[in-house]
């Protein structure tokens, strides 16, 4: 099957299946969005959906935020992943919104990237989902389906994100992001992908490849 075959078979499915894919994070404004997630930086977004509340309650503005101790906000934030280096990175993010992009979060990727917290992936995510930006954020699910189903060969994030954006049509990218997502969390998990399950072994080239190898074997053993 060609590399644009298994793309086109890609976004006509997920199209069809989730129309409406999106960040299972919780929030409600762009600022909310951008704390869940540096939060979710080597954390479950169940965890993080778990203590945004409070966090959210007592530091509803950029102002708010900035003008605490990376302590304070350890508190709220205890039960995460590097609690003390993400409560100083959303400190600092904080008075980065307030002083250099007047408490508005920024569109633009490059300068999403210079907050504090806020690497490639982070900007891309706030880029695509706040403002449909056609940015792709490569996490570990992202990393892992694609290079599974056959989307790409990127040994890398940023290669995975270049060759996705470069095939994926444009409008499709900011929800290609979802689809790949959830994809991985619930059927094409890392240890053992649910196969049985999955509607798209039909095009996916980890399936064909095992189930090849599968048959080789059996036919070994019938010899």
């Amino acid at each position: 099957m060609l590399k644009k075959e298994r793309y086109q078979l890609f976004v006509s499915h997920f199209s069809a299946k989730q129309p409406n894919a999106e960040t299972e994070l919780h929030y409600n404004n762009p600022f909310q969005l951008l704390i869940a997630v540096i939060l979710s930086a080597q954390c479950t977004d169940k965890r993080i959906n778990q203590i945004t509340p409070a966090l959210f309650q007592r530091f509803p503005t950029p102002k708010s935020l900035a003008e605490v101790t990376p302590d304070l906000v350890f508190d709220y934030i205890r039960s995460v992943s590097y609690p003390n280096n993400k409560a100083k990175h959303l400190v600092g993010m904080a008075n980065m919104l307030m002083n250099d992009f007047n408490n508005e979060v920024p569109s633009d990727i490059d300068q999403l990237q210079k907050m504090p917290g806020v690497g490639r992936k982070t900007a891309n995510v706030i880029a695509s989902v706040i403002y449909n930006a056609p940015a792709m954020a490569v996490d570990t699910h992202v990393f892992r389906v694609a290079n599974r189903i056959g989307l790409t060969t990127g040994k890398t994030p940023l290669a995975v994100e270049k060759d996705l954006v470069k095939n994926l049509p444009e409008h499709t990218i900011h929800i290609a992001h979802h689809w790949l997502i959830l994809h991985g969390r619930y059927v094409c998990v890392a240890r053992s992908p649910k196969c049985s399950i999955c509607e798209i072994t039909y095009f996916c080239k980890y399936f064909q490849k095992n189930e090849k190898i599968t048959k080789i074997i059996s036919d070994k053993k019938l010899l």
